[in-house]
């Protein structure tokens, strides 16, 4: 099943998908996805970003894939839903988007190994991932201004239930510009895989529910630049819509 959440006459609402694509509310009414006010399909706790876990995009990048998880925390302030804006800084020479499997966690678990770590997860979702390039210093250890302005990750629209996706690491990643495929890869080619990645964080931390590890996108960045729309898409997750706006217009944003 997959599950979301809106904003609706004052209320946070919970919401699912119909069978006709529409969103499905607790009383059985149906909305269209283009309607709704989308808030992410979760109360995030914790997110985990991953870096450079497609050995394609670190070659894209020139640098060496890492021999382990290279990993950085974002503030819930990132997070914002499906069809949200998102900034792009006035002084932005280079802004991309990061098409990635989001993987929400569902219990909560301490030292799991890697062939009980899926049985944690209550289900996955589609993340963009927006990094602008201009502030990065370090590729292994992204500033602030990079990885953590307001709106910067939209997460969404849905949450998959975990038992409707039995493998993965078999997903195909897509991003559009304005309708222009720009980056196409697949979760099989993660260097770290999304059950190491539970055993990993958990080796040395407690994971609980809500929590939100970003796995990391395959090659293929691209500029985005006000005024477009952005689709990151997940075989069988979703497709998240986001438009990208300049500050310029914005500066009064809460």
């Amino acid at each position: 099943m997959k599950h979301g959440r809106i904003y609706l006459n004052g209320s946070i609402v919970a919401v699912t998908q119909a069978e006709d694509g529409r969103v499905r509310l607790p009383s059985g009414q149906l909305l269209d996805e283009a309607a709704c006010h989308w808030l992410a399909p979760v109360q995030v706790g914790t997110v985990f970003a991953l870096g450079l876990n497609y050995a394609d995009h670190a070659r894209e990048l020139a640098f060496k894939a890492p021999e382990v998880p290279l990993v950085f925390l974002k503030g819930p302030n990132t997070i914002t839903g499906h069809r949200a804006r998102t900034l792009r800084p006035q002084d932005a020479t280079y802004m991309h988007y990061e098409c990635e499997l989001a993987v929400v966690i569902g219990k909560t678990c301490r030292n799991v190994a890697k062939e009980d770590a899926l049985a944690h997860v209550a289900g996955y979702s589609v993340a963009n991932d927006y990094a602008i390039r201009d502030y990065l210093e370090n590729f292994y250890r992204p500033n602030l201004r990079v990885k953590n302005r307001d709106g910067c990750t939209p997460l969404g629209p849905w949450m998959v239930d975990a038992a409707d996706v039995p493998n993965p690491q078999a997903l195909e990643l897509t991003t559009r510009i304005n309708g222009q495929t720009t980056q196409r890869g697949t979760t099989a080619d993660m260097i770290f895989d999304v059950a190491s990645l539970i055993a990993y964080l958990s080796s040395f931390m407690t994971l609980s529910p809500g929590d939100v590890i970003l796995t990391g996108t395959p090659e293929g960045l691209a500029d985005v630049k006000a005024g477009d729309t952005v689709e990151t898409e997940i075989e069988g997750i979703g497709c998240l819509v986001n438009t990208i706006a300049s500050d310029a217009t914005l500066l009064n944003i809460a």
